[in-house]
């Protein structure tokens, strides 16, 4: 099977799938997502949005944020972890957004990166999920399945989100990125990978990957 046959077999699988496609972070507007991505870093989605409405309950809103102390922000957030960095980061990012945007989030890639804790990856879900800007956020899941499928060498995130976009047309990027979050969660995990139930890497999967896989089950 051709490279571009791969790419179509996978987009047609990942619609078949993901026909209707949830949004892992719960928020109601830019400002909110923005909070919940940052959050979720070396966090899951399930904590973060256990979490979440407890702090936009006390503030919702960068003008309400920053009349927060960091020390407030840090306890209500503490359970997702690396609370001192992230506190910081959002009491800073919001004041920030009130100098700089009127207490609007800016909706361009660079000028999200210079806020505090936002990294490529955080800005790149913002523009994707919050204003349809095209983008290919990579997270573990893509990184990984971008691997296993022979679609990119695994080295990086940065090259596996240029291989991404190279490879998947740019109109599907917004669709495609969370959709193969989702396959990765339910058919292709890090762990306890069952090949049988992972019907794309079964058809198209990188053969040295495939090959571990069977050697790995036979030696258990």
């Amino acid at each position: 099977m051709l490279k571009k046959d791969k790419v179509n077999f996978t987009i047609q699988k990942l619609s078949e799938l993901y026909p209707t496609i949830p949004v892992p972070l719960d928020h109601k507007d830019p400002y909110t997502l923005l909070i919940a991505v940052l959050l979720s870093a070396q966090s899951t989605d399930v904590r973060v949005n256990q979490i979440t409405p407890l702090l936009f309950e006390k503030a919702d809103n960068p003008y309400a944020m920053v009349r927060l102390s960091v020390e407030e922000i840090r306890d209500i957030i503490r359970p997702v972890g690396l609370s001192p960095m992230k506190s910081k980061g959002i009491h800073g990012l919001s004041q920030i957004l009130i100098d700089k945007y009127n207490g609007e989030v800016p909706k361009d890639i660079a000028l999200l990166e210079e806020l505090p804790a936002v990294g490529h990856k955080t800005a790149s879900v913002v523009v994707s999920q919050a204003f349809g800007i095209p983008a290919f956020p990579v997270d573990t899941h893509i990184h990984r399945l971008m691997y296993r499928w022979g679609f990119s060498n695994g080295k990086n995130v940065v090259q596996t989100e240029k291989d991404a976009k190279r490879l998947f047309p740019q109109a599907l990027w917004n669709d495609l990125h969370l959709q193969i979050i989702w396959y990765g969660r339910e058919y292709s995990p890090a762990r306890g990978w069952n090949l049988e139930k992972d019907i794309i890497t079964k058809t198209i999967g990188r053969k040295t990957v495939l090959n571990d896989y069977y050697k790995n089950k036979k030696d258990r």
